[in-house]
């Protein structure tokens, strides 16, 4: 698959988690399983792993769970509930390990042993306990806050609320599942689709008396905040939970190896039907704190930990149409409309068809008997055609060679890297002149992770485009809100609460409008990268001139495929015009240094060669970590080059010729005061 294929594909799967997100934790309305919506999430992992240049707002890897519901206290978790990344087989797994080895630089036969728990098909909790007291409970929320739903958790039986023992930590998060087990559901099954569903409704009632009467349970098995715990394992931590009062899983099991995990995670599957509660996969941990320490984490995801799912669901249906949608970045996406089918409880009616390559590959037409997949997709894929069954007169589809929303020839691009045609066919109008990519320009604008201007949904964009509300981003700011007042469905206090919510927004942070503006290849994290580099956003208008724009290849992360992509960005006319508009209008916030205190505070470093006993990656998160910054090329901002073994010359040669300090792991290490 190539990579404009991939982008396309990553940005509808996102896309659709959202959806699924947003109706779960905030309706408390699941419209798909939760097997189904972590198999979704996976594949969003699984693309972010092996393409690099995918980043985007609203990936799992940046957000976990949705906002917090406005009718909960919202409160900050004291450490993050964060997301686990997801595999399906045992390339996956062996992946998985293989980055372990290398970030710890271990000896490739060297056994992990993990902690191996069945994931609960439930609702993440934290439960927080100061001095044996057990005294507030927060639901996942967005990962960083959750809601405070204290009382409500306060009638589950399996959560204790006095814990007496001795060696019980001062302070603590608890983490576990809160579920209902299969048997009690049946009782209540005329309210609720399934047992999770239930879970998540009775969590989040208002009245703690309306959940009391739903029997819920709870298993725990992590924490997050602790002060005054001394265990070195997660097994051993979790004997210490069952010691505490808390129920753990009775399948939990210390395992070594992937061949291992593998026959264990077929023994389950095989029983799943047989335990009392909804399981739907396994989680891994690196059953060790310390190497759980050393590995960290990845953005919103552990490096040490991985849940390893069980199979998906499938089912036969016919394509009745193939409709092609049209993103952000101009990407053609081919959308299979079927024959509604019912797949593991939902009834689907669309299919993803990917892109043009895949639709040659598998030779789909309309009217074709295919199989159909939801291993976690909102919109699932077509996994086979049914050949046989094909009609004599059917037709091959043919992949329009114009934009059907603009006209503008379609194009793929060639990938340098790859040195092949990318798979996704994209629309050539840049800027705003194409109306399906203005419209996806504009939803991008006001979601969550760009401007987030609440009650500004992606149907009152389409909306406004149609009543010529809105054309370019800055229309937002200068809406006539009397014309609005004679819409269909709109009154003075609705029309009231959107003037707030958008003037309430007129203020932002530069990382925020960078990544606001939907610079291809640039997500929320390049943005991030992007403003801690330029500081304010006068340098970033400036790079609207070739010559400023150099200096991005000293970021760190920031490579030639961005650079393009943003040269491109303010090479167009219009795309300069909503600029100038937007800084008339907005008050862009500058960077502010945040406060370091570490010892490699105002140094930066560059790596070449092999570091012995860990990993390039390890390397520059401890350096970070101090305080320190990391630079992908010598020149005179560059302070010390760390050497190991066999360095690249000609990096070791440029920097002599600056006088940039050369130094090895060791004298690196006393820097830190690591040998001591």
């Amino acid at each position: 698959m190539k990579n404009s294929s991939i982008k396309n594909e990553y940005l509808k799967k996102i896309k659709l988690l959202h959806k699924y997100n947003k109706a779960y934790f905030d309706k408390s309305r699941p419209l798909i399983t939760d097997q189904e919506f972590d198999r979704l999430k996976k594949q969003v992992f699984e693309l972010e792993k092996k393409y690099k240049f995918l980043d985007h707002k609203k990936s799992p890897s940046r957000t976990i769970g949705f906002s917090p519901s406005k009718n909960f206290k919202k409160v900050k978790h004291s450490v993050p509930m964060l997301s686990l990344s997801n595999a399906f087989n045992e390339k996956d797994l062996l992946n998985f390990e293989k980055k372990i080895i290398n970030f710890l630089s271990l000896s490739k036969l060297e056994e992990i042993e993990y902690s191996a728990e069945p994931k609960i098909d439930g609702i993440s909790t934290s439960l927080i306990y100061k001095n044996g007291f057990f005294v507030q409970g927060l639901s996942r929320g967005d990962g960083k806050e959750g809601e405070d739903i204290t009382e409500n958790l306060k009638t589950i039986k399996d959560i204790p609320k006095v814990i007496k023992a001795k060696n019980f930590p001062s302070e603590i998060d608890i983490r576990g599942e809160v579920f209902i087990q299969n048997d009690d559901f049946k009782n209540i099954s005329e309210k609720f689709a399934n047992p999770r569903n239930a879970a998540s409704g009775s969590l989040r009632q208002k009245d703690s008396k309306v959940s009391s009467k739903i029997p819920l349970k709870f298993i725990a098995y992590n924490y997050g905040y602790v002060k005054n715990m001394k265990i070195n394992s997660q097994s051993a931590f979790l004997k210490h939970l069952e010691s505490w009062g808390f129920k753990v899983n009775k399948f939990n099991a210390v395992i070594k190896g992937v061949n291992n995990l593998i026959l264990n995670h077929k023994i389950l599957e095989k029983k799943r039907k047989e335990i009392e509660f909804d399981i739907d996969g396994i989680v891994y941990k690196v059953n060790n704190f310390d190497l759980q320490k050393r590995l960290g984490f990845v953005a919103n995801a552990p490096r040490w930990a991985i849940a390893h799912k069980f199979s998906a669901n499938n089912s036969v249906s016919t394509i009745l149409n193939i409709e092609i949608q049209i993103g952000r970045t101009g990407a053609l996406t081919p959308v299979a409309k079927i024959k509604p089918v019912n797949i593991g409880g939902v009834l689907v009616s669309n299919a993803t068809l990917h892109n043009e390559d895949e639709i040659l590959r598998k030779d789909i037409r309309i009217g074709d008997t295919v199989t159909v997949e939801r291993a976690g997709d909102v919109i699932p894929h077509v996994i086979s055609v049914d050949i046989k069954k094909r009609k004599k007169d059917s037709k091959k589809f043919i992949f329009p060679k114009n934009c059907p929303s603009c006209g503008s020839l379609t194009v793929k691009d060639f990938n340098e890297i790859t040195k092949k045609l990318d798979a996704v066919r994209r629309c050539t109008s840049e800027g705003f002149e194409c109306e399906k990519i203005a419209i996806e320009k504009i939803k991008h604008f006001v979601s969550k992770e760009a401007f987030n201007i609440d009650g500004f949904g992606k149907k009152i964009v389409e909306n406004f485009w149609k009543t010529k509300l809105i054309k370019l981003p800055y229309d937002i700011f200068k809406l006539d809100y009397e014309k609005i007042k004679k819409l269909e469905g709109w009154g003075k206090l609705s029309v009231s609460n959107l003037k707030y919510s958008i003037d309430s927004k007129r203020s932002i942070s530069l990382d925020k409008f960078i990544y606001s503006l939907g610079i291809r290849h640039i997500g929320l994290e390049n943005a991030k990268l992007l403003a801690k580099h330029l500081k304010s956003s006068d340098n970033f208008f400036k790079l609207s001139k070739d010559k400023n724009m150099m200096e991005l290849s000293n970021i760190d992360g920031i490579g030639e495929t961005q650079i393009k992509s943003i040269k491109n960005f303010f090479s167009n006319k219009a795309n300069l015009e909503v600029l100038l508009e937007l800084k008339k209008t907005l008050k862009i916030n500058n960077v502010v240094s945040i406060n370091q205190t570490g010892v490699l505070k105002n140094k930066t470093f560059m790596l070449t060669g092999k570091l012995q006993g860990m990993s390039r990656a390890e390397a520059k998160s401890i350096i970070e970590q101090n305080s320190g910054k990391i630079i992908s090329n010598v020149n005179k901002k560059l302070d010390y080059l760390i050497i190991g073994e066999k360095p690249t010359m000609r990096k070791v040669n440029n920097a002599k010729e600056l006088n940039i300090k050369l130094i090895t792991q060791e004298e690196w290490a006393k820097m830190l005061d690591m040998t001591s």
